[in-house]
């Protein structure tokens, strides 16, 4: 019965694997009831490396190649086993083919805003995309961390994992490389370079090489992009009050139109902001020529009221709150506007 086993047995003279579509990473070559001959042939074409698996233990990897399996290319596995140096006797071993070829246009996403700390802003939260490419870089440890025993292991068992860690290690290469984020969002090589370097320690702990990762978009949520136009609005009139109340006007005019046209309460609010400017054109008069160093008369001087003086500067502290002014500049014109009740 033995005997009729042992002749029942097919032996495996060629060992090879020719890929079957682009999703396949890992392949177990299909080893029921056969046994690798001695002096068998063992082909890895490019882009393609074979592992040698022997009771759970990695023994040999080979890349690219024809090789004749003997002591001489099997010496991990031979030791294993306890051959002796003839090594005459068929074998029972795993063996995993390995696509090394690289993944091209993989793609990644923030399916939410992340956020990211920033030097000059504090924190904010964005969104970004891009893809990347990859490649198996060391079969053994992607054999021994990711595809395990599994007869197929494919692209989509490893893309949601790769993704999440693109989004992970965002923030903290963000973080740790210093830069500021309208440095990051005007050169997005330089966004990608500052991943790339946060995430290939990730990736080769997975036997992997990232190859290239792009940033295709990176944006703030719209409620940030309109408070950070803004604020870019204000960084274009510096300090001058009548360019300021100028921008606000600018600003003010689409709301008030929109306003009249719709007949609601956009109206009012439009109304009464437009109060506010005209009252601030008063008041900037009034400073540009103090600033100015001419010579005001005492009726001018006394056109100041208290009252109007205290809803300009309510008026500039909710520009503060909503971000369009920094402390600095608020605590300035503060200043100037009291030093006119004196």
């Amino acid at each position: 019965m033995a005997l009729m086993d042992f002749l029942k047995k097919q032996f495996i003279d060629v060992i090879e694997w020719t890929e079957d579509g682009d999703e396949v990473l890992a392949w177990r070559y299909p080893m029921q009831d056969r046994e690798i001959q001695n002096g068998a042939s063992l082909t890895v074409r490019e882009s393609q490396f074979a592992v040698f698996v022997n009771e759970g233990r990695i023994a040999d990897a080979f890349g690219p190649g024809r090789y004749t399996l003997n002591t001489n290319t099997l010496p991990l596995l031979t030791n294993l086993r306890n051959w002796d140096k003839l090594f005459q006797s068929p074998f029972k071993s795993d063996v995993y083919f390995f696509s090394s070829r690289q993944r091209l246009d993989q793609r990644w996403g923030t399916s939410q805003p992340v956020t990211l700390r920033d030097k000059e802003f504090g924190a904010v939260r964005v969104r970004a995309f891009g893809n990347y490419a990859f490649h198996i870089a060391d079969p053994k440890v992607f054999h021994a961390q990711v595809s395990g025993t599994r007869d197929v292991y494919r692209m989509a068992d490893l893309d949601g994992q790769l993704r999440g860690l693109v989004v992970q290690e965002m923030a903290n290469g963000v973080a740790a490389s210093g830069i500021a984020f309208l440095d990051l969002a005007a050169n997005q090589n330089m966004f990608a370079k500052v991943l790339t370097d946060a995430l290939a320690p990730a990736f080769m702990a997975l036997g992997l090489k990232l190859d290239t990762l792009t940033v295709q978009s990176l944006s703030l949520p719209d409620e940030l992009q309109k408070i950070l136009d803004q604020r870019i609005g204000m960084g274009m009139v510096g300090n001058d009050m009548g360019k300021f109340i100028q921008y606000q006007t600018g600003q003010a005019i689409p709301k008030m139109a929109d306003g009249v046209a719709g007949g609601g309460g956009i109206a009012g609010d439009a109304m009464g902001l437009g109060a506010g400017v005209a009252l601030g054109q008063v008041l900037a008069q009034n400073l540009q020529k103090g600033l100015s160093g001419a010579a005001a008369p005492a009726a001018a001087a006394e056109s100041v009221k208290a009252d109007d003086v205290v809803a300009t500067i309510e008026k500039l502290h909710d520009l503060k709150t909503k971000g369009i002014l920094s402390d600095a500049e608020f605590d300035a014109k503060k200043a100037e506007l009291l030093k006119k009740l004196t």
